[in-house]
């Protein structure tokens, strides 16, 4: 996933978005948008497991 922050400007305000690849997030400061690219990092780096799904077959 490519993850990239960048300053724009909507009705004459700064807005800092955090693009994920065809998707954006706006944010009203630079902060803030850092800190959600860190937090997603941390969540996306984070060991994760599968659940074991068992098929059990119902006698009829």
């Amino acid at each position: 996933m490519k993850i990239v922050i960048e300053q724009g400007n909507k009705g004459g305000e700064c807005r800092w978005q955090v693009k994920l690849d065809q998707h954006c997030v706006s944010f009203r400061s630079e902060t803030d948008a850092q800190a959600f690219v860190a937090t997603l990092q941390t969540r996306l780096q984070a060991p994760h497991s599968l659940p074991w799904h068992t098929s059990q077959r119902q006698a009829g």
